[in-house]
């Protein structure tokens, strides 16, 4: 399950990428956009403010994403919203603009899912997407080796037994062009200045809403397991990341890529 005022808490930080991966989508009056893993929607409505003509909508597979996209939008507005599946998603003939942002590295199998989408695009179509590459990160490696450990391994059933890694640049640059289109890839490391509160750690705050998530559900029939579990990761994550006076420094990864299928290609 997502919670969406959880991963609304650093909402500025996490849209960034979002905002210098649409800036590399050169569509001009596009007739429709489509949000895949849209989240709470609060980046998918700014692609209204873009293409203000566009059709807008936004596809996520949690419903709780979904009813908070509805609610803020306030019924009737200028994006629609649905529960999906975006592994099931293909482009219809009058979709544009195809973005999806920090999404591709839950699914399985996203290489195949991104040469689909891109040999789909009509002629002028774009396709942009972003996916955190920061697998090998400290936080990354401590969740993975406490889910390891004799006390949680037996609760976890081997969740995290494996970093999940996802394309460089270079890899999306060629699944781009053996699908026909032009490639624009790129990685950019942000360091994110996250604010010290009186609560968790906030880099554990940050994970708690996307990479420990399936933690947080494997843990939920066991009484008082996921305090424990946070317990014993958070000494870990205050080294590896130590205050600098109010805020700690979090640098994080993201990869680009943008596809665009010219009006010659075939």
């Amino acid at each position: 399950m997502w919670n969406p005022e959880t991963y609304l808490r650093f909402a500025d930080d996490r849209g960034r990428p979002f905002h210098d991966l649409v800036a590399r989508v050169g569509a001009e009056r596009p007739r429709q956009v489509v949000d895949l893993g849209c989240g709470p929607g609060n980046l998918t409505a700014t692609l209204a403010a873009r293409w203000p003509g566009a059709r807008i909508s936004g596809i996520d597979s949690s419903p709780e994403m979904i009813d908070k996209a509805l609610a803020d939008q306030g019924g009737t507005g200028p994006v629609s919203y649905r529960v999906g599946d975006v592994a099931d998603y293909l482009p219809g003939p009058e979709v544009d603009v195809i973005v999806t942002n920090a999404v591709l590295q839950w699914v399985p199998g996203q290489e195949e899912l991104v040469g689909r989408w891109a040999r789909a695009l009509r002629p002028g179509g774009w396709l942009a997407l972003q996916v955190p590459g920061n697998h090998d990160n400290p936080a990354h490696r401590a969740l993975l080796e406490l889910c390891l450990t004799s006390r949680w391994a037996p609760l976890l059933g081997g969740i995290g037994a494996q970093p999940r890694s996802v394309p460089g640049p270079q890899q999306y640059a060629r699944l781009l062009r053996e699908a026909g289109c032009a490639a624009d890839t790129w990685e950019t490391t942000y360091v994110h200045q996250l604010p010290v509160t009186d609560g968790p750690h906030p880099v554990l705050t940050w994970i708690t809403a996307t990479a420990l998530r399936p933690v947080r559900a494997a843990l939920a029939g066991e009484t008082g397991a996921w305090e424990a579990y946070c317990a014993d990761l958070e000494p870990v994550l205050r080294q590896a990341y130590p205050a600098d006076g109010d805020v700690v420094d979090f640098p994080f990864r993201r990869v680009f890529a943008v596809g665009h299928r010219t009006a010659a290609a075939s």
